[in-house]
């Protein structure tokens, strides 16, 4: 006899499913899409001739022939019961299926406790055992939370405000912030006399673009190197450079310059060739107001080791100085135009002229200047 999956279940439930399925000569609790779909379709109310029919149904091929249908019980069943008197069993067969099963588990019930104290007793329904264990087991003890932490504050000895909130008194009196010394910025030595003495062209032009042996190099803007070929028989000196020649970085620049050049071209002086032209001075003078000045004694003492090394380097047999600052500064002392001076040891001969910005100002000394350029021009040389 099939037990539907609900029944089933119930027999779990109340702990006889396994030796109700010991007692059945096929297998038990036997399950099918066709039997699950019958049960959910039957209303609760079929009646028990309708019940035994679907619970004798088997599970595939064609239904039974209606005599089929009162088969007697299996062998073992109809036995058990015939043991017993008519009455107890009327008694027993309940209308419905479920009655049913419970009446033959009644009857049944002193063959079934005796086979149960012989076999282990099964296990209980995983819903009862689920209960049970649930039941049973001790509540679970939940650690008591911990208690929420008190923030600590360390008190703090506070100024009190002043009264006046938008002052900045407070701010003066906090204190500055210690500032490194000021390292002094080193400046390159002064070039000794004996170095400059020893230079060749390289050294003596980058000792004259970083010199410091005078105060004008603190003031300058540039220092201006001479102009003119190394090897030059003629010198032409000025007192320093001007306004424009330190801007050019070249000595007599400008128109006073071309004049120059035009002069030394009609006594068939050539300038790029034969003439080198520099001044005492490297660095421009000038005073407090940005103007050109004349520089002092000291100024030419400083920078006088430079024109003598390029005297020597040049091979100069020749010199003629325009301006009276150049005359002067280049004698250290009186000066005439019109003769034949003598500066150093090796008696080079000199003869002064005007300046060209001063034959630009007054154009009728320029006779007098023609003068003394032949004058240079016919001068013995070194003695």
């Amino acid at each position: 006899m099939s037990v539907s999956p609900r029944n089933a279940v119930f027999l779990d439930e109340m702990g006889i499913g396994a030796l109700w399925k010991l007692r059945q000569p096929g297998p038990a609790f036997e399950q099918t899409e066709q039997t699950e779909q019958s049960d959910r379709a039957e209303p609760a109310s079929v009646a028990v001739g309708q019940a035994a029919v679907a619970d004798r149904r088997p599970a595939s091929g064609p239904r039974p022939a209606p005599e089929t249908l009162s088969a007697p019980l299996p062998e073992t069943l109809p036995e058990r019961l015939a043991e017993r008197p008519p009455a107890s069993r009327a008694e027993s067969l309940p209308e419905s299926a479920p009655g049913m099963a419970v009446g033959l588990v009644a009857a049944l019930a002193p063959e079934l406790a005796a086979d149960a104290a012989a076999t282990p007793a099964p296990a209980p329904g995983r819903l009862a055992a689920a209960v049970t264990e649930r039941m049973s087991a001790p509540a679970p003890v939940s650690a008591p939370a911990p208690a929420p932490a008190t923030p600590t504050f360390t008190a703090r000895a506070t100024t009190p405000a002043p009264a006046d909130d938008d002052s900045m008194a407070w701010f003066d009196d906090v204190p500055a912030a210690p500032r490194a010394p000021a390292v002094p910025r080193a400046q390159p030595q002064p070039v000794s006399d004996a170095a400059i003495a020893a230079m060749d062209w390289p050294e003596l032009q980058a000792a004259v673009s970083s010199c410091t042996r005078c105060p004008l190099s603190l003031t300058r803007r540039n220092a201006v190197n001479g102009r003119g070929p190394e090897r030059a028989s003629w010198f032409a000196i000025i007192a320093g450079p001007t306004r424009q020649d330190e801007a050019d970085i070249v000595p007599a620049t400008g128109e006073a310059g071309q004049l120059l050049d035009n002069m030394l071209r009609a006594i068939a002086v050539k300038p790029e060739a034969d003439v080198y032209v520099t001044g005492l001075v490297k660095c421009r003078p000038a005073t407090d107001d940005g103007a050109d000045r004349a520089p002092t004694a000291d100024e030419l003492t400083a920078c006088r080791p430079y024109l003598h090394r390029e005297l020597a380097l040049a091979g100069a047999t020749m010199a003629m100085t325009f301006g009276q600052l150049a005359a002067r500064g280049l004698m250290m002392g009186p000066a005439a135009r019109g003769k034949v001076m003598r500066y150093g040891a090796g008696n080079l001969p000199v003869v002064a002229t005007y300046h060209p910005d001063d034959l630009l100002l007054r154009p009728q000394d320029k006779a007098k200047a023609w003068g003394d350029l032949c004058l240079a021009r016919t001068a013995p040389a070194r003695d």
